[in-house]
């Protein structure tokens, strides 16, 4: 089954090898998100305002596919501090509602002064 890569308005561009976004067949895959401006500036100090700007991404990303955040199935989120997950889980509940998706949330070592890092898997519209 083909892949089709889209980089959406207003996300940062990667510099890595990889697509923010993937459609393949009636599935869109998000790579993770994280709080970067379009310019690819790290914005926010707080997990509140970063998991805010990274859930915005993530919007960025399924729509440009021709998705949205309630067609999410499956979410994985990496946390730098666990202790950050109530702040985390109260944005959370701001884009996500019943029924919830699935949900992984791990802690991980991520790059300097990034606290959150969100990808999804969605159905295609």
């Amino acid at each position: 089954m083909p892949r089709n890569a889209i980089q959406p308005e207003g996300v940062a561009r990667p510099k890595p090898p990889y697509s923010p976004v993937v459609v393949s067949g009636d599935h869109v895959f998000t790579a993770g998100q994280v709080a970067f401006d379009a310019e690819g500036k790290l914005v926010g100090t707080t997990i509140e305002d970063q998991t805010r700007l990274t859930l915005e991404n993530l919007r960025a990303c399924l729509e440009a596919a021709g998705s949205s955040l309630d067609e999410v199935v499956k979410v994985t989120a990496f946390l730098a501090d666990l202790d950050d997950f109530p702040g985390y889980n109260a944005v959370y509940t701001e884009f996500f509602s019943e029924p919830y998706p699935a949900r992984s949330s791990v802690g991980a070592t991520l790059p300097p002064g990034v606290l959150v890092e969100i990808e999804a898997v969605a159905r295609r519209l």
